[in-house]
């Protein structure tokens, strides 16, 4: 999850963003789109967190600034799958 928020706020990584999301929910965006920043992100909190075997969900909060340098915040819950030994996104929840 974290490596994932990163990703997005960094900007530039559009290929691991799809590297690690799972192959069955991969949405229709390429490694380019993915690496653009669209918003300026600032912080991430972790607000609830389990997992049961090769299954998990993060809930979490994102925080940036949009467009006009006004503070917004993404509340998600999310759910990941372990196969391999590596962590994909399955889908989120916004919240």
């Amino acid at each position: 999850m974290r490596s994932r928020y990163t990703a997005y706020a960094m900007g530039g990584h559009g290929e691991y963003l799809l590297n690690t999301w799972h192959k069955a929910q991969m949405p229709a965006l390429n490694a380019q789109s993915l690496s653009e920043l669209s918003q300026q992100w600032y912080r991430l909190e972790i607000v609830d967190k389990s997992q049961m075997g090769d299954r998990a969900t993060v809930e979490f909060k994102a925080y940036y600034l949009n467009k006009n340098s006004e503070p917004c915040m993404l509340h998600e819950r999310s759910d990941f799958i372990r196969e391999s030994g590596v962590w994909l996104y399955l889908s989120g929840e916004i919240l």
